[in-house]
């Protein structure tokens, strides 16, 4: 795999044999000024910045791409906020994150496996710089919590349970070389994207002491529990989400929030709705429980709301009710007056605040998170107990770093990529609102010009559409979006219906219905750009991943306007895809509402197979060969289908990547040069000779 970054990619190819490598700028040769593949092993991103609770000192997760082992090595940097001193505070070898500071802010525990081995929970003594490993797990700890009185830690992780058995096997002689035994499946989710065939077990909070010794297991039971985990003030309960209803494998979203006794390991449910509750917080006095959830409706997307009640789950109240967006993780103010949540709201992440009679107002817009791909709205904030947050910000032309808010004045203290980028030439980027033609809805996206860009000339454009489909584009630092404006190409991320960040009902026009009027959307603002003059309408190009792999076929399938098509993770036949993804007990009854066989012509009549008979366009489909959210089998259907058609097509595999397509740097960039060499090569007119080496 590291022999060449191309050779990341298994390719096969339907007609003329493709054939490309990733740039490799030799040492002596000229530095470009335009972003290139090599770039992918310059940048950095800050993400999870946590303040401490005096204010003075932030820890924040930084992320850096190892060129020799072609991963990125997440490691853990301080900042002294009144000097703007910033230092690596756990380093090295192996991985290192979810930094979350003691009571006191006298310790530090973290997550590493720096000692070789899975991940293990530390603390660090901030005064003396020692740092002491308090677990010997088995699996990955999640959801840290400190107690208030400093003396434990909480955690969840899944526990190892056994196999189920059906028969009994033979018994093997002594140093006889059998075939391995029978894989015996008897759960609804056997599998999930990023981890395979899921080990038997279940996800239990344990409880151990901060300055090591042996982990106590608090939770029981054929249930997951966990999720972010809150201490009520004496340090005597625990507050979780978990599902534990009889059928919670066919019913998925319907947890609940419990009250765990940390002595007894009695839990008592809290809520008791049809729907998701989860994130509970506990107010400084221990009175109150903010969380977050939904009543469930069974729509497609449903916004989360912020609620509060009293410790013992009475008084339920909503206090986000006249905010049509969706909410994620509430943070009580020190004086318990007030709820910090985070939301999105046109494509990036805004801080608001919520007090207890339910008004609402705004602290901080245009946060920016580590998924620097493609420009996904994300971001992170902690709260100081003076009332300073951290959190992290970027924009289209730089990745997050980590910023300051105090007494209503912001302060920017990492510049991680600043004097790199400074020497680059990157694609501009510009907001645009169109109105759909199919029914006048407003859509808005973001247009990345070309490098180099020339006002009055027309560019070659990439029409880029997001996964999810509930999901958003926003005005965000984007590797795909630089490398394509790179090549002389202009990019446009749109935020059709279906998208979140505009609202309950935005996102809800497409609840039984995607694909659908989506498509109106999209071409509507391809449209628009070609009436700007930026885009040249002979030289339209198309792509997207997962949903917006859904899309970019459904596309091909309904028009020959693009030269080319680049189809990413998609799914191609909904009847085959509900069965096979990673989530079966709520992909059919939430976005169809009915099973393949109660009505197979709903699903065939959404499905961009029913379409690939009119498909012209070249057409390349990548997926990674352990997906198992769009299955790998999505991927062959259509290009199966596209070869038999006579269609120019190529599958591009890449070995052992999931749903996430491209983590490693070698990979994204591979990627990112096939589809460029794809598009080259349908590029008509005088701006054909432009091919991807003028980005390098």
């Amino acid at each position: 795999m590291h022999k060449s970054a191309w050779a990341c990619c298994a390719l096969i190819l339907a007609a003329t044999p493709m054939t490309a490598a990733i740039a490799q700028t030799p040492p002596s040769a000229a530095v470009s000024t335009r972003f290139q593949a090599q770039d992918l092993f310059n940048l950095e991103v800050a993400s999870d910045p946590q303040i401490s609770p005096d204010g003075s000192r932030i820890a924040y997760v930084r992320q850096t791409a190892d060129i020799m082992t072609d991963r990125m090595r997440p490691s853990i940097w301080l900042i002294d906020v009144r000097t703007g001193r910033h230092t690596p505070l756990v380093a090295g070898a192996g991985s290192h994150t979810q930094p979350r500071w003691s009571p006191d802010g006298t310790r530090l525990s973290y997550i590493s496996t720096g000692e070789g081995g899975g991940a293990q929970l530390f603390v660090r003594w901030m005064d003396t710089g020692q740092a002491v490993r308090v677990t010997g797990l088995p699996n990955t700890p999640s959801g840290v919590s400190w107690s208030p009185d400093g003396t434990r830690l909480a955690y969840s992780m899944l526990v190892p349970g056994e196999a189920p058995k059906i028969g009994t096997p033979l018994t093997k002689p002594e140093g006889a070389q059998w075939a391995p035994p029978l894989e015996i499946i008897d759960t609804v989710t056997y599998r999930a994207d990023g981890q395979g065939y899921l080990k038997p077990g279940y996800r239990h909070v344990f409880v151990v002491p901060a300055d090591g010794g042996g982990a106590r297991q608090l939770t029981q039971g054929a249930f997951h529990h966990g999720g972010e985990l809150s201490w009520s003030p004496d340090s005597a309960t625990l507050y979780l989400s978990a599902n534990r209803n009889p059928d919670w494998q066919r019913e998925a979203a319907n947890s609940e929030i419990f009250a765990l006794d940390v002595r007894s390991g009695v839990l008592t449910a809290l809520t008791n709705r049809n729907g998701p509750d989860q994130s509970p917080a506990v107010s400084p006095d221990g009175r109150r429980i903010a969380y977050v959830g939904y009543d469930d409706r069974r729509m497609g997307y449903h916004n989360a709301r912020l609620y509060v009640m009293n410790r013992d789950g009475a008084d339920r109240r909503v206090l986000t009710e006249g905010l049509d967006r969706s909410v994620q993780s509430p943070v009580w103010s020190k004086d318990g007056r007030s709820i910090l949540f985070a939301y999105e709201d046109h494509g990036a992440i805004t801080v608001g605040r919520a007090t207890l009679d339910g008004a609402v107002s705004t602290v901080i817009q245009g946060l920016s998170g580590d998924d620097i791909g493609r420009p996904y709205a994300g971001g992170d904030f902690s709260l100081a107990d003076d009332g300073a947050i951290a959190f992290t910000r970027g924009d289209s032309q730089r990745p997050a770093d980590i910023h300051l808010l105090r007494q209503g004045r912001q302060t920017q203290l990492t510049r991680l990529n600043a004097d790199y980028l400074s020497g680059k030439t990157l694609g501009a980027v510009q907001r645009l609102e169109v109105a759909s033609s199919h029914d006048g809805q407003a859509v808005e996206s973001w247009l990345t010009l070309p490098a180099g860009y020339v006002e009055g000339q027309k560019y070659p454009l990439i029409l880029e559409i997001h996964g999810g489909p509930f999901a958003a584009y926003g005005p965000h630092f984007a590797t795909d979006n630089q490398l394509f404006a790179a090549a002389g190409y202009a990019v446009l991320s749109v935020n059709p219906r279906g998208s979140t960040s505009y609202g309950d009902a935005f996102a809800n026009l497409i609840h039984h219905d995607y694909p659908g009027h989506d498509y109106e959307d999209l071409i509507s603002s391809v449209d628009a750009v070609i009436g700007r003059g930026v885009a040249d309408p002979d030289r339209l190009f198309v792509t997207g991943g997962s949903g917006g792999g859904v899309l970019t076929s459904w596309i091909v399938g309904k028009t020959d306007r693009f030269k080319a098509a680049v189809v990413q993770k998609p799914v191609i036949d909904w009847s085959s895809f509900v069965l096979t993804a990673d989530n079966p007990a709520f992909f059919a009854r939430y976005w169809f509402g009915e099973y393949p066989w109660e009505n197979p012509e709903a699903y065939w009549r959404r499905s961009p197979l029913s379409l690939v008979g009119n498909v012209k366009t070249p057409t390349m489909v990548v997926v990674g060969d352990e997906d198992y959210r769009t299955p790998v089998s999505e991927s062959e259907q259509y290009y199966t289908a596209l070869q038999l058609r006579g269609v120019p097509s190529a599958l591009v595999k890449i070995p052992g990547v999931g749903h996430g397509l491209a983590v490693r740097p070698s990979q994204n960039a591979a990627r990112i040069n096939a589809i460029l060499t794809w598009f080259d090569r349908y590029k008509t007119g005088a701006a054909a000779q432009t091919t991807t080496q003028a980005a390098r």
